[in-house]
C-alpha cells in the first residue's frame, strides 16, 4: 500500500467514524425516550440492515459487507421478513408521543419503512413478476469506480462477490413467475448492459493490479462463470419473452390496479393525501398552466410569426410557438459537452443570487449513463451515501448513439436550448446534486437512508421554478413558456401514472395527452409510455413533492411576512435530510 493510498484509507475510516458519531451521539436536549430510541435504532440496527442488504450498503458508502452477494432465494426473503417483524415489534415498544419532534419523525419514517417492506414482500411480490429486479451489475460497478480503498483491496472484494453470481441468477429464474412482458424486456436490455461491467475495463484493472497469480487464476474462473450466468439469464428471458408474446405463457399486466396502487402510493409518497386527490389536483393544475401558456404564446406570436394570423385553437397556438422555439438545440454529438458547459453557469447564478450555499469541495462528474442503467430515464444523478460523502457524484446522461436521426432530432427538440438548462437545474444545480449533498450532512441517518422520493424529486422540480423566479433565463417570455411546458410535464406525469395504472389509459390515450395537450415530442412521449409501463407511483412523486414544497413556502411567507428569508428557508428545509415534506413542515413549525 502506498503512502497516499494508506492516507486515503485512513481518511475514509475517520470519516466513517465521524458520520457514526454525528448520527448516533445523543444531544443534551434528548429525552430519556429519545435516548432509548437512538440506542435501539442506532449503530447496531444499521449494521444488521447492511448485513441483509449489502448492495444497498455499498450505494450508501458502507463497505463492511461489500464482499457479500445475497442470493435472492426464499431463505433470504424469509430472513428479511423475520427481521422486519422483529424491528417493528421493537419500534412499537417505544411510545412516539414521548419522543421529541425530530426523533418522532424518525419513528414515523421507520414505521412506514417496515410496513412497506412487509407489504412489498408479501402482497406486491414484484420479486415474482419483475425479472428486471435481478441484476448484479451496479454494486460491482461501484467497487471498480469508487476509490474508497486501494485497487487490490477492492478487486478482492469484487472477487468474493463473484462467487455467488451463478447462484444469484439461478434463484432469479426460480423466482420469476407470471411476469409482465414489459419488465421482461427491460431485464433483457439491462442485463445485456451488465456484461460491460465484467468486460474489457475490468480485465485491464486486473492486469494492472498487484494481485497474486493464484488470485488472478480464481478471478478468471469466477468471471467466466459470472458472464455465463448473465448470458444464460438473458437467453432464458428471451425464450420466456417469446412465450409471453405467443400466449404460451400468460403474462401479468404491468398495471397495478386500484388497490395495489393506493397502498404503494401511501407507502412511497407519504403525503397524507390519496392518489386520487393528487390526480384531481393535477387535472386542475394542468388547466392553470395551459391558460398561462396561452397568454405567453399570444405575447410571443408576433415575434416569431409576424406575417401569420394565430389559429383560434388555444392548443394549436401554444404548440406552434413551442415548435418554433424547439428548433434551437445543440447538435447530437455535442449533447454531453453542452451539459458540462452549463453547470458552472448554474453554480455562479445560485451563488451570486444567494439562493443556497454550495459546497465546492464535492465533485460532480458528467458521464454517459452506464449500459446496465439505461432504459428508464435519459438523465440521472448517482450520488454517494452518508458513510462516504466525499466519493464521486455522477451526472449520468444517456447519449443518442442508438437512436435513428429522426428519433435523435425529436429528442433534441424536446431538450432544446431553453429546456436543457431546466434539465440541468433539476438533476444538478441546485436540484438533486445540491439536495443530496445537504442530505449527507443531516444528523439523522434514518431521514437520509430511508429517503422520501417525493421530497427528493419535489425539491428538484421546485428549484426549476425558483431559478426562473430569481431571473434565470433573463425573465424572457420564451424561458417561462418552455419552463411551463416542462412543469406541465411534471403535472402530466401524475395524470398518466394514475390514469394508466388505475384508470386503464391506453398507449394511444397517453400519446395524445403528452403530444397534443402537453406539447411533448413523439420520442419523449414514447419514452414516457415505456417508463410508465416499467415503473409505478414514482412518476407522481414530482408533482406531489413540488406542490407540497411550494405550499410550505407560501405558508411561511404569509406567516413570517417581511422576516421571511428565501435562502434561510431553503437551507433549513434541506437540513432535514430526505424526510417527507409533511414531516419537514411539522418540524419547521408551519401552520
Amino acid at each position: 500500500m502506498t503512502g497516499s493510498s494508506a492516507f486515503a484509507t485512513l481518511l475514509r475510516a475517520l470519516t466513517l467514524v465521524a458520520v457514526i458519531l454525528m448520527h448516533s451521539t445523543p444531544s443534551s436536549a434528548d429525552t430519556a425516550t429519545d435516548s432509548a430510541f437512538r440506542r435501539q435504532f442506532g449503530d447496531g440496527f444499521f449494521d444488521r440492515l447492511w448485513q441483509l442488504n449489502p448492495d444497498w450498503a455499498i450505494a450508501n458508502g458502507y463497505y463492511k459487507y461489500a464482499d457479500r452477494l445475497v442470493v435472492p432465494d426464499d431463505r433470504a426473503r424469509a430472513a428479511r421478513l423475520e427481521q422486519t417483524e422483529r424491528w417493528t415489534s421493537e419500534l412499537h415498544r417505544i411510545d412516539p408521543k414521548k419522543l421529541s419532534p425530530n426523533v418522532r419523525a424518525d419513528w414515523e419514517m421507520l414505521d412506514n419503512e417496515f410496513a412497506s417492506t412487509r407489504w412489498a414482500l408479501t402482497e406486491l411480490r414484484a420479486w415474482q413478476w419483475n425479472p428486471a429486479a435481478y441484476n448484479v451489475a451496479d454494486p460491482f460497478a461501484l467497487l471498480t469506480t469508487l476509490e474508497y480503498a486501494p485497487l487490490e483491496e477492492r478487486l478482492r472484494t469484487f472477487l468474493e462477490r463473484l462467487e455467488n453470481v451463478p447462484a444469484y441468477y439461478a434463484a432469479a429464474k426460480a423466482n420469476v413467475a407470471n411476469p409482465t412482458r414489459e419488465h421482461t424486456r427491460l431485464a433483457i436490455e439491462q442485463n445485456r448492459g451488465a456484461l460491460a461491467v465484467f468486460g474489457a475495463e475490468l480485465d485491464a484493472q486486473i492486469a494492472g493490479s498487484k494481485l497474486a497469480a493464484a488470485e488472478r487464476s480464481v478471478f478468471k474462473q469466477r468471471l467466466t462463470a459470472a458472464r455465463a450466468s448473465i448470458e444464460d439469464y438473458v437467453a432464458w428471458l428471451e425464450a420466456l419473452d417469446g412465450k409471453l408474446a405467443s400466449g404460451e405463457v400468460q403474462a401479468r399486466s404491468f398495471r397495478l390496479g386500484r388497490e395495489l396502487y393506493a397502498k404503494k402510493f401511501a407507502f412511497d409518497i407519504q403525503s397524507g393525501d390519496t392518489a386520487e386527490a393528487l390526480y384531481e389536483r393535477a387535472l386542475a393544475e394542468k388547466e392553470t398552466l395551459l391558460s398561462r401558456m396561452a397568454l405567453l404564446s399570444d405575447l410571443l406570436w408576433p415575434k416569431y410569426f409576424p406575417n401569420a394570423a394565430p389559429p383560434d385553437d388555444r392548443l394549436d397556438r401554444i404548440g406552434q410557438v413551442i415548435a418554433k422555439l424547439s428548433e434551437q438545440h445543440v447538435a447530437r454529438e455535442n449533447l454531453i459537452a453542452a451539459v458540462k458547459q452549463q453547470l458552472p453557469d448554474l453554480e455562479r447564478w445560485v451563488s451570486e443570487h444567494d439562493l443556497v450555499t454550495l459546497d465546492p469541495t464535492k465533485p460532480l462528474t458528467v458521464r454517459e449513463t452506464p449500459a446496465h442503467q439505461r432504459g428508464i430515464a435519459g438523465a440521472s444523478i448517482e450520488a454517494p451515501g452518508p458513510y462516504d460523502p466525499g466519493a464521486q457524484t455522477y451526472y449520468n446522461v444517456t447519449p443518442l448513439d442508438d437512436l435513428s436521426p429522426e428519433r435523435a432530432e425529436s429528442w433534441l427538440r424536446e431538450y432544446n436550448d431553453w429546456m436543457l438548462p431546466i434539465l440541468n437545474i433539476h438533476e444538478a444545480i441546485p436540484g438533486h446534486y445540491v439536495q443530496l449533498i445537504y442530505a449527507n450532512k443531516s444528523p439523522s441517518l434514518v431521514k437520509n437512508i430511508f429517503g422520501n422520493g417525493a421530497m427528493i424529486e419535489g425539491w428538484a422540480v421546485y428549484t426549476e421554478r425558483m431559478m426562473l423566479e430569481s431571473g434565470y433565463g433573463g425573465s424572457k417570455a420564451e424561458a417561462w413558456l418552455i419552463y411551463s411546458k416542462w412543469n406541465l410535464r411534471t403535472v402530466c406525469n401524475t395524470i398518466l401514472d394514475y390514469g394508466v395504472h388505475v384508470l386503464g389509459m391506453s398507449e394511444a390515450d397517453v400519446m395524445s395527452l403528452l403530444t397534443h395537450e402537453a406539447f411533448q415530442t413523439e420520442q419523449e412521449a414514447a419514452d414516457k409510455w415505456k417508463r410508465v409501463t416499467r415503473t409505478s407511483v414514482q412518476l407522481t412523486s414530482y408533482f406531489s413533492g413540488y406542490a407540497a414544497i411550494l405550499d410550505l413556502r407560501e405558508r411561511l411567507q404569509r406567516t413570517q411576512g417581511a422576516k421571511f428569508d428565501l435562502k434561510r428557508f431553503h437551507e433549513q428545509f434541506l437540513s432535514y435530510g430526505n424526510a417527507p415534506v409533511k414531516v419537514i413542515r411539522e418540524l419547521m413549525g408551519a401552520p
